[in-house]
This record gives structure tokens, C-alpha cells and sequence, in this order.
């Protein structure tokens, strides 16, 4: 590449990989560790990463080949809902643990079960990304 300084200049299209791959580096991590536990601090951390992600794709669209980038944006979207799901009641527990409501206050054991329910969904979603290498596929078919 060129050179000015002494320092090596990278495209934008070299820069994009680097990004993309970073992030999705990133994404492998988080999805095993949501897979393995799915509390709220991975659920969280994973959201980030997939907001971060999606934005790159977004961003870099015209380096990647065709659509591509598209479609793991759906697939990200899929994963993101999934997560959203139990962040969202995590969220409205503990907002009614700060305003004084007791544990075991039945609103909180309503919110309690349902997130049990949406955990078990975002579960197998997440495993399904783990199980299926999808990061390793996307890193070909985005050809980083």
C-alpha cells in the first residue's frame, strides 16, 4: 500500500474487512457466552455487539459482494428480537425492584415466568448460532 510517514494507509474497502471481521469476531464470543448462560449482562453485551455490527454492514454495504450484508442484517434482526425479548423484562423487573415492589409481588412473578418463557426461546435461537458456525459462514459470504 501507499506509504506517507512511515505509516502504511489501508482503502476503506480494507478497512471495512477489518471491522466487519472484528465485530464478528466479537459476536462468536457473545453468542457463546448468552448460549451458556443467558443472564442479563450477555443478553446485554450481545445486543451490543449486534447493534454494532449491523451498523458496520449498513455502513460498508458497498463492499460487500450483492446483498449479502442483507441478509445477516435479518438474521442479526432475528437474534436481536430474541434477545430484546428478555432484556425488556429484565429491564421491567428490575425497574419494579427500585420502585419498592416485593419479590414475590405478583406482577413480578408474571414478569418472572414470562421471562423464563422468552429465555428459553432466545436459547434456542442463540444455540442455533452457535451449533450452525453462522459467524464463520458470514465471514464467506461477506468475503472477509
Amino acid at each position: 500500500g501507499a506509504r506517507h510517514s512511515g505509516i502504511q494507509t489501508m482503502t476503506m474497502r480494507e478497512y471495512a474487512g477489518l471491522e466487519t471481521s472484528a465485530l464478528l469476531h466479537r459476536l462468536a464470543g457473545q453468542v457463546d457466552r448468552a448460549a451458556e448462560s443467558a443472564e442479563a449482562d450477555s443478553i446485554h453485551d450481545l445486543r451490543v455487539v449486534i447493534r454494532r455490527l449491523s451498523r458496520c454492514l449498513r455502513l460498508f454495504a458497498q463492499f460487500f459482494p450483492g446483498h449479502s450484508w442483507r441478509k445477516l442484517r435479518e438474521e442479526l434482526g432475528r437474534l436481536m428480537d430474541a434477545a430484546g425479548d428478555v432484556r425488556d423484562l429484565d429491564i421491567a423487573i428490575a425497574l419494579l425492584a427500585e420502585a419498592g415492589v416485593p419479590p414475590r409481588a405478583a406482577a413480578v412473578a408474571r414478569l418472572s415466568a414470562e421471562r423464563r418463557k422468552k429465555r428459553e426461546a432466545f436459547l434456542v435461537e442463540v444455540r442455533s448460532w452457535r451449533g450452525r458456525r453462522l459467524t464463520r459462514r458470514w465471514r464467506r459470504k461477506l468475503e472477509l
